[in-house]
């Protein structure tokens, strides 16, 4: 048999993490390090690997019942190697140290079972729900794989430089920044969306550190239908954007 597929066989490396192709990662297991992956995510393996839901303690269970927020993962151990991949989503290893790292948990694809993650909440001036509300941050040291939908932006934030970014659209964030979750508009118009633009909540960073951008939105177009009322034109509640995404690509 020929064909041009066969240029597209396993990459020989021996990093435990690494990428066979922008949209699929390979990793290698030695019975000793498990790695939790986003359940469902597993295309292929090789070897003697077992495959179990990952168990949620009562915070863990809590917090995602509350916020939505929370990672549904399955464990991965044994020996051999195996792939991951996610709708076709761009993948990418980041090294976690001792700063840690803030995510939106649809983005993650897996993290070394070394690393703690904990849900937090983003600070909004105005106190209303929406998207990027709550985020995930990761703690320890050890890798993680992010997911982003085309090819990302790392955006460097100085003291002197802070940076906005669209709360639909943020992917990560360094754990030392500061973070105001708000609308780009004066406190009288807070309840629509930047009036006409289509853009909506954003996040603002300041200190020192990174904060990812994917080029992609999670929410539809302003004027797109998203459910019935009053709440769901702005995101809010089950009929809102945020809700009726849920179970969808991103999830």
């Amino acid at each position: 048999m020929q064909s041009s597929l066969f240029g597209f066989t396993e990459q020989q490396t021996q990093e435990r993490y690494a990428l066979q192709n922008p949209q699929m990662l390979r990793v290698t297991l030695e019975g000793h390090d498990d790695v939790l992956a986003r359940k469902g995510a597993m295309v292929a393996y090789q070897g003697l690997l077992e495959f179990e839901a990952e168990y949620q303690n009562n915070n863990q269970q809590q917090a995602r019942y509350f916020t939505g927020e929370g990672l549904d993962l399955m464990r991965c151990h044994g020996q051999g190697t195996v792939y991951f991949a996610n709708l076709g989503q761009h993948i990418h290893v980041v090294d976690v140290d001792q700063d840690g790292l803030t995510v939106d948990s649809t983005y993650v694809l897996a993290m070394d079972s070394s690393l703690h993650h904990d849900v937090i909440a983003v600070d909004s001036q105005y106190g209303i729900s929406g998207s990027g509300k709550y985020q995930l941050v990761i703690t320890g040291r050890g890798k993680v794989a992010l997911m982003t939908s085309g090819q990302p932006l790392m955006l460097q934030v100085t003291p002197d430089r802070y940076v906005n970014a669209d709360a639909d659209a943020i992917v990560a964030w360094s754990n030392g920044l500061r973070v105001q979750m708000q609308a780009q508009t004066h406190s009288s118009g807070v309840w629509r969306r930047r009036g006409s633009t289509g853009e909506g909540w954003e996040l603002s960073f300041m200190g020192q550190g990174y904060a990812l951008v994917q080029p992609s939105e999670l929410l539809p177009p302003q004027q797109a239908m998203i459910g019935q009322g009053l709440r769901a034109q702005y995101g809010m509640g089950q009929q809102g954007a945020h809700g009726v995404n849920q179970g969808n690509v991103w999830n």
